[in-house]
């Protein structure tokens, strides 16, 4: 048990230092895998500190996933809010070139 506790710590710090090598990069694309990793990373080192009882770096890195949900969460929220305004955008639009081609029509040319 302690092999696989020991194993979850180092993978965690991985995560998080990978993570933090992505956000490095400046790419979008990337910042969406950091923050995973951030999540990811931070849990996993929560259990290895639980499980050696560091209260300290325990609840450090629970609070520091609970920052990375929320990042997660506003995240998606905002995209889906994006995705929302597309949507209606393109909606009007339509609404609009269907009301031409019936002005067009209804002047017979």
């Amino acid at each position: 048990m302690k092999l696989v506790i020991d194993i979850l710590g180092w993978s965690g710090s991985g995560f998080l230092i990978l993570a933090y090598g992505l956000t490095l990069i400046e790419n979008k694309k990337y910042f969406d895998y950091a923050k995973y990793l951030n999540l990811f990373g931070a849990l996993l080192i929560a259990i290895n500190c639980y499980y050696y009882n560091a209260i300290p770096s325990f609840v450090s890195n629970l609070i520091w996933s609970i920052m990375a949900t929320f990042t997660l969460y506003k995240t998606k929220r905002k995209d889906h809010a994006i995705h929302k305004e597309s949507v209606h955008g393109n909606l009007y639009f339509y609404q609009r070139l269907q009301l031409r081609i019936l002005r067009l029509k209804s002047r017979n040319y």
